[in-house]
């Protein structure tokens, strides 16, 4: 068992996401996204389940040609899909890739 405080996680830019990976297995990793006031995450090809889970702020998510608004205490789960996420007044996102078997 592990128990990690996201509010206390050091976060560093959304390319430098690699870093922002706290927990990783197999089947999934998880990461918090942190983007800034007028921040976006470009259109990205997703070959897993994506669990996207908002701590603080909203964001325009993206899916394929589906958009919608997610906003804190809000979760999206999406099946494998073009993704891109953009955000006016900042965003902290916690996110979980999921292969499936």
């Amino acid at each position: 068992m592990q128990i990690y405080d996201l509010k206390t996680m050091a976060l560093h830019s959304y390319e430098e996401r690699a870093i922002n990976v706290f927990h990783e297995a197999e089947e999934f990793n998880v990461r918090l996204v942190d983007l800034p006031p007028g921040g976006e995450i470009p259109n990205c090809e997703m070959a897993s389940y994506v669990m996207f889970y908002v701590l603080e702020g909203e964001a325009e998510v993206k899916v394929n040609s589906e958009k919608a608004t997610i906003k804190a205490g809000q979760c999206l789960i999406t099946v494998p899909a073009t993704i891109s996420m953009k955000t006016r007044n900042g965003v902290k996102i916690m996110g979980t890739q999921i292969v499936k078997s």
